[in-house]
């Protein structure tokens, strides 16, 4: 497996870095109950790693649609002995959460980054550890808990309003003293979005990329990409659709994508840097005189 010194800050990567997501949950909606046994659970983290992952995104509390919120201590007593024992073997993590406390806990131990699908909007107590810590920050566009979200799926232009809701959302955290340099922004694929929004985000990923800020993409086995495959498939058979999106979304100049199936998006995000290097023009001969 590879290592990475404790305390090295693994966030740069030539192509887009690969986040492997690891719930600790009994009800996500693709994996939950999968890796609630704590050995289950940082076996899997290793062979995401193994299989080419740069962090293992750790979370505690399912955000599905229409999931309700869970207790803190309960979200703790889930990620906190597996985010320790990751740490302790070297693996960088990213803890995914809303709270604030459980954010801190995570930092305490080691993990590099906070992923926030509230972009703290969910506890006004996230900007201030993100601004005192200086860790990195991926804060998402959100207008809502997983409860209600689906009824706040009402746009005019969806990526005109993304990018001015996020765009509020990063002034909001500098002024709350988090440096621009650390947020990391994701536009919430599936979060309050119908399957033709996610479509016309993907599309216009550049657009997003005009705030001037490292872009996340989260399209892993979601809801919108079952649609394209027949009624009843398994979660597991949107892993192609969700690593074509890497590639495109790498080609789009995005920072990372967050992964269930790492292999696979490794082998698409390998095609992508493949033809990248295909479309250098080749080297002039020597002495040719052209």
């Amino acid at each position: 497996m590879a290592r990475t010194r404790r305390g090295h800050n693994p966030m740069t990567t030539g192509m887009p870095l690969i986040m492997g997501i690891l719930n600790v949950t009994p009800d996500s909606f693709s994996d939950g109950g999968l890796y609630n046994n704590f050995d289950d659970a940082v076996d899997h983290a290793v062979q995401l790693v193994e299989a080419g992952a740069t962090v293992i995104d750790v979370g505690g509390e399912s955000t599905r649609p229409g999931a309700e919120r869970l207790a803190v201590d309960k979200e703790q007593a889930r990620v906190l002995p597996v985010i320790r024992e990751l740490i302790a073997r070297d693996v960088p993590v990213s803890i995914d959460t809303m709270n604030a406390a459980t954010a801190a806990a995570a930092l305490d131990l080691g993990a590099v980054l906070v992923n926030d699908v509230s972009g703290g909007l969910a506890d006004k107590g996230m900007a201030r550890l993100i601004a005192e810590s200086g860790i990195e920050y991926v804060a998402m566009h959100w207008r809502g808990h997983s409860a209600k979200m689906d009824s706040a799926a009402v746009y005019t232009d969806v990526v005109r309003d993304v990018r001015n809701e996020l765009k509020h959302r990063v002034a909001e955290l500098i002024v709350a003293g988090v440096r621009p340099d650390r947020i990391i922004l994701d536009p919430g694929l599936g979060f309050a979005k119908t399957a033709q929004h996610n479509w016309q985000l993907l599309g216009r990923l550049r657009e997003l990329e005009t705030l001037g800020h490292r872009i996340l993409i989260g399209a892993s086995r979601k809801k919108f990409l079952g649609e394209l495959l027949p009624e009843g498939a398994p979660t597991a058979d949107r892993d192609p659709a969700t690593a074509t999106i890497s590639a495109l979304a790498a080609e789009a100049g995005v920072w990372g994508v967050r992964v269930h199936d790492v292999a696979g998006t490794l082998a698409a995000l390998q095609v992508w840097e493949s033809l990248n290097e295909g479309r250098a023009p080749a080297p002039r001969a020597l002495g040719s005189g052209k």
